[in-house]
């Protein structure tokens, strides 16, 4: 694709081969076992640790190199080029990572960062409920202050990393009377009494991650491990959810570009009425649409990825990069899985595999119907119109 990616210098290229390279040899040919088995070893963890794939915008103080966030986004994108979507660590590194490093105590984080950055804590997010998903206020997880601990008791569920996590960055109701207003979110290290990991949930799609539920029956967790102030997690959360669907159209984007790329590669080879594939008309002004519009948001992705590294990116701005890039990888599979006829149909084709794991794309991190109510509500209340 013809675009010039200035944000990335020599030095994040550097990082970018030597991290395609291990993909390729750690983790390529061991992930149809990975999905198998439905989970990922700690050890590719710890390997991808020493490698400073883990949280590599962690500060040298807590056990990173200090790198920008540009470090990550080579990650991301080298794992989506690679059709890896069984280790879980953008959620270890986008999600967990950053709520720690911006409200953990000094203890806390110089407890846990540094394991987190070499692969010996595994973290998780536990905000999903049975009845309550993307409207996170409506969790009824209970916190209960108790001396120098808090209670939680409650459930948790599709929880990526559920199975290896060692720290879950846990949404609980404080103040069960506030609505928003009343949550916290509370550092668990597990395992611990109380706590126990249900089943390893069975999905359509990214079968070699670990989902999970987790159940907590009075689980007792000192008042040092929650993430600043008391019943302020609901406002903290939205200061980050920009992040994880920054990190989602990252993902995104790259799957559609490969995806085309997979789709003329197999056409040009693929005989059929005495030509190929690729001889069709309809085959190229498919993938010519499909081209053009990836193209174009492939300039938004990278303009907003500008945008984080400034400090800039509004959560409106997330909203709409994550919706119409998911929106657009999903219908990139969908149309370039076409041209493969049946093979497409086949798991052993990456084409197949990306079609299956892309429709979680349009829930996680935000359902689509959640994004376009916060683009409506800024359409509608700013004076710039």
């Amino acid at each position: 694709m013809p675009i010039t990616r200035s944000l990335f210098s020599p030095e994040h290229e550097q990082f970018r081969h030597s991290i395609r390279r291990f993909i390729e040899v750690e983790m390529v040919p061991h992930h149809a076992q990975w999905e198998e088995d439905k989970i990922v070893p700690r050890e590719i963890w710890l390997k991808a640790g020493e490698m400073g794939m883990l949280c590599p915008n962690i500060p040298e103080e807590y056990g990173g190199f200090g790198g920008d966030w540009l470090y990550n986004v080579v990650v991301i994108e080298e794992l989506a080029r690679a059709g890896m979507t069984g280790p879980g660590f953008m959620v270890h590194s986008e999600m967990c990572a950053p709520y720690l490093l911006a409200w953990g105590s000094e203890a806390l984080k110089q407890k846990i960062l540094p394991k987190m950055v070499t692969g010996e804590i595994i973290g998780a997010i536990g905000m999903t409920e049975p009845s309550a998903g993307s409207d996170a206020k409506e969790i009824k997880m209970r916190a209960v202050r108790d001396g120098d601990t808090y209670v939680l008791t409650g459930q948790k569920v599709y929880i990526s990393n559920g199975q290896n996590a060692d720290v879950v960055m846990t949404c609980c109701k404080t103040d069960p009377d506030a609505g928003a207003r009343g949550v916290s979110l509370i550092v668990a290290e597990v395992p611990c009494e109380g706590f126990t990991r249900g089943r390893n949930l069975d999905k359509i799609g990214l079968k070699a991650q670990d989902t999970s539920e987790l159940f907590y029956d009075n689980v007792r967790v000192p008042v040092g491990n929650r993430l600043g102030e008391e019943n302020r997690g609901f406002s903290m959360m939205m200061t980050k959810l920009a992040q994880e669907r920054l990190t989602q159209a990252v993902r995104s984007i790259v799957v559609a570009e490969q995806a085309i790329k997979w789709t003329v590669e197999y056409t040009k080879e693929r005989k059929a009425f005495g030509g190929t594939i690729a001889d069709f008309q309809n085959t190229q002004f498919v993938l010519a649409g499909l081209d053009a519009e990836t193209t174009g948001l492939r300039v938004f992705v990278d303009w907003c990825i500008g945008e984080f590294i400034k400090g800039e990116l509004s959560s409106t701005d997330a909203a709409k990069v994550k919706l119409l890039v998911t929106d657009l990888h999903c219908k990139v599979v969908d149309q370039c899985l076409q041209f493969f006829g049946g093979y497409g149909y086949m798991s052993e084709y990456p084409i197949a595999r990306a079609y299956i794991d892309a429709r979680i794309t349009r829930i996680a991190g935000g359902a689509a119907e959640v994004m376009k109510q916060i683009i409506s509500r800024d359409l509608f209340t700013r004076n710039d119109l």
